[in-house]
């Protein structure tokens, strides 16, 4: 059998839990080098343990996010471990479980940097070498979210709305150099997501949501990605519920769909 991603070098952010990892173990079997970060150092040390060969091939760069100035240098220790990038997987992210009223402005702003800020300085990075080269393919792990707004998703919503403006932008920008854009918006994965979510002061949440257990297993969602990346898709909705046709039922009947909103249960 082809193995469509042997040798592809591809860099996975948040490649220590949930889509991330599942997608480390879908593209390594594929035969890609892989360069796994988050900043779970730790974490990523035990996805890497997993791997039962080619270990030279997985290269660990723990990062944070949110630590905007810092992610030009570790786009060219990426760059500079394997020489190039093929395939850049923005998945790292963070979301949210409070009411407008009760979130502070820091929360605002620790979300739209790590979710949003921190994609697009990684792109940035990455970048110009995929401009020298005429290639490459930029990957960006949205969400239903990024489509709609759902409640006690203020600023989770934010960003993820943010993500395809500018991946949009983007790809209409570098077609004519052959980088490709993806848009990957899953409706529901059950994953760390919601235990990870920021409340308004900015705790966590610590809770496992009904609509995450419902949701896609990060192998499941892993799989349709590679299968959206492998057929150059711009933009694909991923889900096994209802929930993935609210951005149907928005653009077709946005009265309809601001009245089931109300009452969604969404946690």
């Amino acid at each position: 059998m082809v193995m469509k991603f042997k040798d592809k070098v591809v860099w996975i952010t948040g490649g220590s839990s949930g889509i991330g990892e599942a997608l480390a173990y879908n593209f390594h079997k594929e035969g890609a080098k892989l360069i796994l970060s988050s900043n779970e150092e730790d974490e990523l040390k035990r996805v890497k343990s997993n791997f039962n060969n080619r270990k030279e091939d997985v290269f660990l760069l723990p990062l944070d996010l949110s630590h905007i100035d810092t992610l030009e240098a570790k786009g060219k220790e990426a760059l500079n471990h394997f020489g190039h990038i093929d395939i850049l997987m923005n998945n790292g992210g963070i979301s949210q479980r409070s009411l407008v009223k009760d979130t502070s402005i820091e929360v605002y702003k620790k979300i739209m940097n790590i979710d949003y800020f921190g994609h697009v300085a990684i792109t940035m990075a990455i970048l110009p070498s995929m401009l020298k080269r005429k290639s490459g393919h930029i990957v960006v792990t949205s969400s239903i979210a990024g489509k709609i707004g759902i409640p006690l998703r203020s600023a989770y919503c934010s960003a993820k709305h943010a993500l395809h403006g500018f991946f949009d932008s983007l790809r209409a920008e570098v077609w004519r150099d052959n980088i490709k854009v993806t848009i990957v918006c899953p409706s529901g994965v059950r994953s760390k997501i919601s235990i990870n979510a920021l409340v308004g002061n900015g705790h966590t949440y610590g809770k496992m949501d009904d609509v995450q257990e419902r949701g896609l297993t990060p192998e499941e969602c892993a799989s349709q990605i590679i299968k959206a990346v492998m057929k150059e898709k711009e933009e694909v909705v991923l889900g096994n519920d209802y929930t993935k046709y609210s951005v149907y039922i928005k653009r077709f009947f946005p009265g309809l769909f601001s009245k089931i909103i109300r009452k969604a249960k969404v946690t």
